[in-house]
C-alpha cells in the first residue's frame, strides 16, 4: 500500500508518498481501507519532530480517517467487513489502510459523505471531552473559542449552540469572522484590531464568560483568566504562542477559576474508547439531524500532503483540510 512518510523532521517537502507494508491488525482491532484523512495541527508538529506518536502507534501521520472496514480482529463483535466508518487514530491516517482499536471507530453519520466523515472524529472527541465532559458547559452559559474558524472552532461553535450555550469567538480577519457568524456565533472578535478581554466584558456586563477553549497558550493565559466569570473554566488544548507564562493567581482565588489542559492523542486506548462512546451518544444525533455539519472546503490527493500542510501552516484555511486516498 501507499502511505505518506516523514522522511526526516523538517518542512512540508519531507512528506513523501511511498510504498510501505500493510498494517497487521490485533484481535481487538479493525483494518480500514482509507477513503480520506483529515489534517490536524499535531500532524505538523510530528512532521517537525516535536510530537512523536505514542509507543506502538503507526509512525505515519494522521489522527483521524474515514473508510470501509476490510478486516476485523477475532475479538471484534460490533463491526463487520464492508461497514462505512470513521475513526480516531493515534497515527497512520495518511495511508491507504490503517489498523485501529475497535473502540475508536464510529459509524459514518447518515447524511454525511464517506470522505467528509474523516473530518469528524478528532474535533468531535476533542470538543466533547474538553468543553462538555471536563469543563461542564451548561445550557445558558457562555463559551469563548479562540481560533473560531479552525476545524476545532467551527465544530465547537455548532455543538455549543446546539446544546444551548452562547458562543463568542476570536479570529484574525473579517472573512473568518463572517464564517463564524454564519455558523451561529453570537459575538465575533477580530483579535488583531480589538482587545478580546474588553469586548467580552462589554458583552457580558462585566461578568465574563463561563468556559474558554484555548489553542493559543502562554500569550493568552493571563488575559483568558481576566475575562472569565466567577467559577469560570479555562481549557487549553494547544499552545501556538509557547508554553511558559507568568501568572497572577489572585483572580483565581477571587473568582474560583480553574485551568485544565489535555491532549487527546496521548490518552490510553480505554480512555479514547470511553470518549468515542460519549461522542456517539451525544454528538452523533446532532450531526444526523443536520444541526452540526462538517466544514470541509479544502481537499487534496494523498500524494499532495505537503501542499495541504503548507495551507494549514499559512493560516488561510477555514474548517478542516482533507487528504483523499
Amino acid at each position: 500500500m501507499k502511505a505518506v512518510v516523514i522522511t526526516s523532521p523538517g518542512d512540508p517537502e519531507v512528506l513523501q508518498l511511498q510504498e510501505v507494508e500493510e498494517p497487521e491488525i490485533k484481535d481487538d482491532e479493525v483494518l480500514i481501507k482509507t477513503e480520506a484523512a483529515a489534517l490536524n495541527r499535531g500532524d505538523i508538529y510530528q512532521r517537525q519532530g516535536f510530537y512523536p506518536p505514542p509507543e506502538g502507534a503507526s509512525t505515519f501521520p494522521g489522527l483521524e480517517c474515514s473508510g470501509i472496514i476490510e478486516a476485523v480482529g477475532e475479538n471484534v463483535s460490533r463491526w463487520k467487513v464492508g461497514d462505512k466508518v470513521c475513526a480516531l487514530l493515534s497515527g497512520g491516517g495518511y495511508a491507504e489502510k490503517v489498523a485501529v482499536p475497535a473502540g475508536q471507530v464510529l459509524p459514518v453519520p447518515s447524511g454525511v459523505s464517506l470522505s467528509d466523515a474523516a473530518s469528524l472524529p478528532e474535533v468531535a472527541c476533542t470538543v466533547w471531552s474538553t468543553v462538555f465532559m471536563m469543563s461542564g458547559l451548561c445550557p445558558g452559559e457562555t463559551l469563548l473559542i479562540h481560533g473560531g474558524s479552525s476545524g476545532i472552532g467551527t465544530f465547537a461553535i455548532q455543538i455549543a449552540k446546539f446544546k444551548g450555550a452562547k458562543v463568542f469567538v476570536t479570529a484574525g480577519d473579517e472573512r473568518k469572522l463572517a464564517f463564524c457568524n454564519d455558523l451561529g456565533a453570537d459575538l465575533c472578535i477580530n483579535y488583531k484590531t480589538e482587545d478580546f478581554v474588553v469586548r467580552v466584558k462589554e458583552e457580558t456586563e462585566g461578568k465574563g464568560v463561563d468556559v474558554i477553549l484555548d489553542c493559543v497558550g502562554a500569550a493568552y493565559l493571563q488575559r483568558n483568566l481576566d475575562c472569565l466569570n466567577v467559577d469560570g473554566r479555562l481549557f487549553i488544548i494547544g499552545s501556538v504562542s509557547g508554553f511558559v507564562a507568568e501568572l497572577n493567581i489572585a483572580a483565581m482565588f477571587a473568582k474560583r477559576l480553574s485551568i485544565q489542559a489535555a491532549a487527546l492523542r496521548t490518552r490510553s486506548v480505554e480512555e479514547k474508547a470511553s470518549i468515542v462512546k460519549e461522542v456517539e451518544k451525544n454528538v452523533w444525533p446532532a450531526i444526523m439531524s443536520r444541526k452540526v455539519k462538517p466544514v470541509v472546503p479544502q481537499r487534496f490527493p494523498l500524494g499532495e500532503a505537503a501542499e495541504a500542510h503548507r495551507l494549514m501552516e499559512s493560516g488561510n484555511h477555514i474548517g478542516k483540510i482533507l487528504l483523499i486516498a
